[in-house]
């Protein structure tokens, strides 16, 4: 048996596993002939339903609705999973395979042979939101700042690479090195899920099952599975399966900062006067503005759109309910209506910096995302000004 694989009896139940790079020519074949030679009851694929269809019906993305994504607070998400994919995409192209190949050779030789198949992952937009509600403020910049590094590298790997990432030794190292840089999104992205594929797996129907997992998750999901078996551990996955409810102080959180502002202006006006008052609500604005229609700027937003983020940043960074990227998102979408060629060429354009700029649907993102950063950026920055302005104003 290949160290890629991990043979497993459980009560009176054998469940193979066997690990995969997402990006191997290798790893296609060697899923489909460990299923033709053990004939199992059933195949788990590490896919949940919607990235299933997606990568066997790749014209998903011609249906995207990029306005009422961003209503729905969905920009950030679809961004991410764009420049993941596009980055899997990218490393893929050099070792002439796509993301997914793998999956789709395991489904299509369970297919063949009339083995069902049963998807054992977690949703990918669940994954992304629970990593960026369970981060802190310094872990969400790390966060965003890998998403832009992997956005925009260059870096090429070659096929001795891509298998060397199957191999224990190798897989160890990358580990290691994500849980001291990341540690919550290796929470996230690796542990919680290793016990959400255990989980679903070992619901899955049949007593001789094959599981096809990325060799990341092959000894986690080993290890759930025996803790399981001996009652350790429950096959309940219900918690880890949703994204994190807020309690009353997350909930309250939110209106800290935009309570503390007005708070602040307040006292300015009261204690210092018209004079001194409206000098800390114009810093609020100028700052806040200024810097989101500095970043619309940089985003290359349509005219209307840079005076949107200028007009209402102050605004929505003082209503958690909605965040000054929403409106220039919507704004930018409905001045530059996104064209079907946007929609036709959207997961090959999301791996080019250019054609983000000339994409409109990455476009519309784009700006989505710097009007976002530079009216966060105009909040701290105007909350120190206004927070000396108040210092200077009682050490008179």
């Amino acid at each position: 048996m290949s160290q890629t694989q991990i043979e497993m009896n459980i009560n009176g139940r054998k469940i193979t596993l066997i690990g995969t790079a997402h990006i191997s020519e290798q790893s296609v074949e060697e899923v489909s002939e460990a299923i033709k030679n053990i004939k199992p009851d059933c195949v788990a694929i590490e896919l949940d339903e919607k990235r299933c269809d997606s990568i066997k019906n790749p014209e998903k993305y011609r249906e995207i609705d990029i306005i009422k994504i961003l209503k729905n607070g969905d920009g950030f998400l679809l961004l991410a999973n764009l420049v993941l994919s596009s980055f899997q995409k990218r490393m893929g192209q050099n070792v002439g395979t796509k993301p997914g190949d793998e999956m789709i050779s395991a489904m299509n030789t369970a297919d063949s042979l009339g083995i069902p198949c049963t998807m054992v992952d977690r949703s990918i937009q669940i994954t992304l939101r629970r990593a960026w509600v369970k981060n802190s403020v310094i872990g969400k910049m790390k966060l965003i700042s890998a998403l832009i590094s992997s956005a925009f590298s260059k870096e090429e790997i070659s096929s001795e690479e891509i298998e060397n990432l199957k191999m224990q030794s190798e897989m160890d190292s990358m580990m290691n090195e994500l849980s001291e840089y990341m540690p919550t999104i290796k929470q996230v992205l690796i542990d919680e899920r290793d016990m959400y594929l255990a989980s679903h797996i070992w619901q899955a129907n049949g007593n001789n099952i094959v599981a096809v997992l990325g060799a990341g998750h092959l000894r986690g999901v080993q290890e759930h599975l025996k803790k399981m078996a001996s009652g350790d551990e429950s096959t309940d996955s219900k918690e880890i399966g949703e994204v994190p409810r807020k309690k009353g102080i997350a909930k309250l959180f939110g209106w800290i900062i935009p309570l503390l502002i007005v708070a602040l202006i307040a006292v300015g006006f009261y204690f210092g006067g018209r004079s001194k008052g409206t000098e800390m609500a114009l810093s609020w604005i100028l700052w806040n503005g200024t810097l989101s229609a500095a970043g619309s700027l940089i985003a290359a937003a349509h005219p209307i759109t840079i005076l949107a983020s200028f007009i209402g940043a102050p605004i929505t960074s003082l209503c958690p309910f909605i965040g000054v990227g929403i409106v220039t998102g919507i704004i930018q979408a409905t001045v530059r209506k996104p064209k079907v060629k946007d929609l036709e060429t959207l997961s090959d354009d999301a791996s080019s910096f250019k054609k983000y700029y000339k994409n409109r649907i990455l476009h519309t993102l784009l700006v989505f995302f710097f009007s976002s950063i530079g009216s966060s950026i105009g909040t701290f920055v105007a909350g120190a000004d206004i927070l000396a302005k108040i210092a200077s104003l009682f050490a008179k």
